[in-house]
């Protein structure tokens, strides 16, 4: 706890701001990897779930983006665009830089739906010192608060209608004691993960099994059986993994539920979600092609709106099909010794969730960015990870999806049938917010 907010009050320095005036400071992109970095580590801290972070990160974003739009004719309100999403009214406040207002609602709309978003109020309180030391009018950073706060509040008021409360009401979910069927795995046993996400509101999709995969290869203990056969097939990659097979696992594990066992106590290992990892990633594409402001609240909004569709989808079949994991299924039919080289994440397998949402995010930094962007990933290197590097978002998108396989904690008809989800929602996303032509076509197909 400790060292996050060490790291909360650290960050701040003018906030991006790239030189001081008094009504307008210019904000690079990286203002908004601020805020994003610092909601990342927020989760790390308290555990949030990959499904429930992504919607973190949405309606944050939404909320910099509706001030954004109000300013900016390049971007388009999503009242009529996104499901459900009202009209935002600007608030009737003079004298304001609304970039400093854009940011500032991101950081009050993450406040109120962290669990530790209180954390964020020192943060704020440095931004808001930060804005006034170089030269911006006390009331023009008051006023920015109060845009800010306005904005956020009916952001919020959208996000609380998607029916994620009503979660907590909903029977606890009971593994089902049926051969072949998901079931708890070590170290933490634990019970699964939002059993019931595909109960909230999509933000483009008609529903949640709008794009519903092809049916999982039926659980089998016929060694000659197709399923028997993609059980061996995790098996002996585990066995026989190269060093750079290794690497790839670790850097795309994304597990933050790991735990690790001191001999007396487990303790939680620091990790953050796929979706953050992609919201990192597009925080390195947008400084490196040196996108404005704007164009940066655009991209990840996209992305973020993209991660929860994607979750919505891949949850949906998740607890339809209710897959056992490689784990279980390897040892009780073929080594009960064996172990996966990651920790098996406390869900039921099929399909790859960081597959789906990988491909999903590809897309969408793909249309933006283009299919030759060449790109060092260093998201993972506060965690101890070695950098790594790619010439295109789809091939990273590949490899964290077959670091699954790597990582013995996935099948891979999972694995490739996650992806071909994900491509469906990122170009379903794009056809909704952005009107992009063809792209109903590649969702549909």
């Amino acid at each position: 706890m400790r060292q996050v907010l060490i790291f909360i009050l650290a960050a701040v320095t003018c906030f991006g701001c790239t030189r001081p005036t008094q009504e307008q400071p210019p904000f690079s992109s990286e203002a908004i990897s601020q805020v994003t970095a610092t909601m990342t580590d927020l989760m790390v801290n308290d555990v949030t779930n990959p499904p429930l972070a992504a919607r973190f990160f949405a309606y944050t974003c939404l909320a910099g983006y509706q001030v954004v739009a109000q300013h900016d004719s390049t971007l388009q309100p999503m009242h009529g665009v996104l499901n459900g999403f009202p009209e935002i009214e600007k608030p009737p406040v003079t004298a304001y830089s609304y970039q400093v207002s854009a940011l500032l609602a991101m950081i009050e709309t993450a406040k109120k739906l962290q669990p530790s978003g209180a954390l964020m109020d020192a943060y704020e309180r440095r931004f808001l010192d930060s804005c006034r030391t170089s030269g911006m009018d006390a009331e023009v950073v008051n006023n920015s608060l109060a845009y800010a706060q306005s904005i956020s509040g009916q952001v919020l008021a959208y996000a609380k209608a998607d029916k994620y409360n009503r979660i907590s009401n909903y029977p606890r979910y009971t593994p089902k004691e049926e051969e072949g069927s998901w079931f708890p795995t070590p170290p933490g046993f634990f019970a699964p993960v939002e059993p019931y996400f595909n109960t909230i509101r999509p933000f483009t999709l008609d529903s949640s099994a709008q794009f519903k995969p092809a049916p999982p290869v039926a659980f089998s203990t016929d060694k000659q059986s197709d399923f028997y056969k993609l059980l061996l097939q995790v098996y002996e990659q585990g066995r026989n993994l190269s060093e750079e097979h290794h690497r790839i696992a670790a850097f795309w594990d994304c597990n933050p539920f790991a735990l690790q066992d001191n001999g007396h106590l487990m303790t939680g290992m620091k990790k953050i979600s796929p979706g953050a990892h992609w919201i990192g990633i597009t925080g390195i594409a947008c400084k490196q092609a040196n996108k404005s402001f704007a164009e940066a609240m655009q991209i990840n909004t996209l992305v973020a709106v993209a991660l929860v569709d994607g979750f919505i989808s891949c949850w949906d079949e998740k607890f339809r099909s209710n897959r056992i994991r490689p784990e279980t299924a390897i040892r009780k039919y073929v080594d009960p010794t064996w172990e996966p080289l990651l920790q098996t994440p406390p869900f039921p397998e099929y399909l790859s969730g960081h597959s789906t949402v990988s491909a999903a995010s590809a897309v969408i930094l793909t249309h933006f960015f283009g299919d030759n962007f060449h790109y060092t990933d260093t998201v993972e290197e506060r965690y101890g990870l070695e950098a790594r590097q790619f010439s295109s978002f789809h091939q990273a998108a590949q490899e964290a999806a077959i670091s699954r396989l790597y990582g013995g904690i996935h099948y891979q008809d999972a694995i490739d049938n996650g992806l071909e989800q994900g491509l469906q929602v990122g170009a379903w996303v794009l056809h909704k917010v952005e009107k992009v032509p063809n792209a109903e076509k590649v969702a549909q197909r």
